[in-house]
């Protein structure tokens, strides 16, 4: 360090000039130079991830070369989700400089990073197949239980779309999709899957008229005001309490999924929980009659807008101006006139009653109630469920509800923006299946961490 002592007009000046230098050897451990209060130092205190090896023992063979701890690629990956580096190879190359990223994965200055390569070849084989990253998803969520962090109570729902890792040009009619399969080994595997799902009875859950080459899973849509584009939806259920996420799944990108997936984890969460949650809160995309009365049977209470029919009865009378009448299953109108049930309508699933010729001929308000020769009511078979939530929508608690689900859209935002999943890197249901389970188990370790950090007292050293 060289120092210079200038005199102008007076005023004494003392500048430091530092060079660069490097020494040989130093001399320091890793583990004094992270913070205590660190991330990666908290995760690592509270959270084991002992269960990686026993859950890949039977994948690994007993002789030849010893191979990468596959706990190590483990936390690699999981470095990546926490710190926005969805790319491998970037982020190979940022753990070669990172001090506490090293001490987090355990490997010293003189041993070798492995190869970007390597998680791309456990991740189709060994990972894939134990559903590795689906088991560090819910060993989190046990931990938050366990602790005492999720509460269980009231939960929201909501999903996302993510876009997929495919040009909307890749895109071809489904009938030349045998014709592509010649040269491109990913449509040869997707025709193959989809012949064994029609083999054993399972439906695909969508199908559609163009299908993207680069990734056939791939559903071309869009959600809001966004352009249409090939993605898939990210759905979340979420504690209120803690923001945990307590179940994710990957779907293909149509609005019907949603509900479908909200059952889906709510089922889930119960068996793991003992019980179901009091509430669910979700927008109005799940406010269909199905879903409201699904809820009602699983004694759930759903603070949910319900979704309203856009169907228009031209200024005529609505079933609000016909009286019910339970002993006998019939409705009467306005002129005292009954209509009977007739049936269940399969095609859009509603009862039926109607009246007759006779009765509509010579009433006085038949101007207002209909055009044809008779009245005809179609009352949906959950209007019941859906009367229901609309009281329930009057409540301060549907207020509350509502305005805890917006912690979804933060979790989401989350998602995007710090995490770095706006497009998925991976192609292929499965493995952004795998996406979406490792960026959830990143985002829950967070809270996860700090919450222990909170309330658990810290270490005490013992000195001789």
């Amino acid at each position: 360090m060289l120092f210079f002592t200038a005199i102008f007009g007076g005023l004494l000046l003392m500048m430091g000039l530092q060079t660069r230098s490097e020494s040989l050897f130093y001399y320091f451990r890793l583990e004094d130079q992270i913070p205590e209060n660190h991330l990666l130092r908290l995760i690592d205190r509270h959270v084991s991830f002992d269960f990686v090896r026993e859950k890949l023992r039977d994948t690994y063979s007993d002789t030849g070369r010893p191979s990468i701890d596959p706990e190590v690629l483990l936390r690699i990956l999981l470095i990546g989700y926490l710190y926005g580096i969805t790319s491998e190879r970037k982020l190979v190359e940022e753990l070669h400089m990172h001090l506490a990223w090293r001490w987090f994965t355990g490997l010293g200055f003189d041993q070798e990073i492995p190869h970007h390569s390597t998680f791309s070849k456990n991740r189709h084989g060994r990972f894939q197949e134990s559903k590795l990253f689906q088991q560090l998803f819910e060993e989190i969520i046990n931990r938050c239980m366990e602790a005492g962090l999720v509460k269980g109570e009231h939960l929201s729902v909501d999903g996302s779309f993510i876009q997929a890792n495919a040009s909307n040009a890749s895109r071809i009619p489904r009938e030349q999709l045998p014709e592509v399969a010649e040269v491109k080994h990913t449509v040869r595997e997707y025709l193959s899957e989809l012949e064994q799902e029609s083999g054993s009875g399972d439906a695909p859950a969508h199908q559609q008229d163009h299908v993207s080459t680069t990734d056939p899973d791939a559903t071309y849509a869009s959600k809001g005001c966004m352009a249409a584009s090939l993605g898939y939806f990210d759905n979340y259920l979420v504690d209120n309490h803690s923001c945990v996420i307590v179940d994710v799944e990957a779907t293909a990108a149509r609005l019907s999924q949603e509900s479908v997936a909200a059952r889906d984890m709510i089922t889930r969460f119960t068996e793991r929980r003992g019980r179901p949650p009091q509430t669910v809160a979700a927008d109005t995309t799940y406010g269909n009659g199905e879903m409201l009365d699904w809820l009602e049977q699983h004694s759930i209470t759903g603070h949910i807008p319900v979704k309203e029919s856009p169907f228009v009865n031209n200024g005529l009378y609505d079933v609000e101006q016909f009286t019910y009448r339970p002993e006998n299953n019939t409705y009467v109108c306005p002129e005292g006139k009954q209509l009977t049930y007739v049936g269940i309508n399969a095609r859009n699933r509603t009862h039926v009653y109607a009246s007759t010729p006779k009765r509509c001929r010579d009433c006085s308000q038949k101007a207002q109630c209909t055009r044809g020769q008779t009245r005809i009511l179609q009352i949906h078979v959950y209007a019941g469920a859906r009367q229901r939530a609309r009281e329930r929508a009057k409540t301060p608690e549907f207020v509350i509800a509502l305005r805890a689900r917006k912690k979804v859209e933060a979790l989401f935002a989350e998602l995007k923006n710090q995490i770095g999943l706006r497009r998925l890197r991976l192609r292929r249901m499965k493995f952004v299946r795998e996406q979406f389970f490792l960026a959830a188990a990143a985002q829950n370790l967070k809270r996860l961490v700090r919450f222990l950090a909170r309330t658990t007292p810290p270490p005490v050293e013992v000195t001789a």
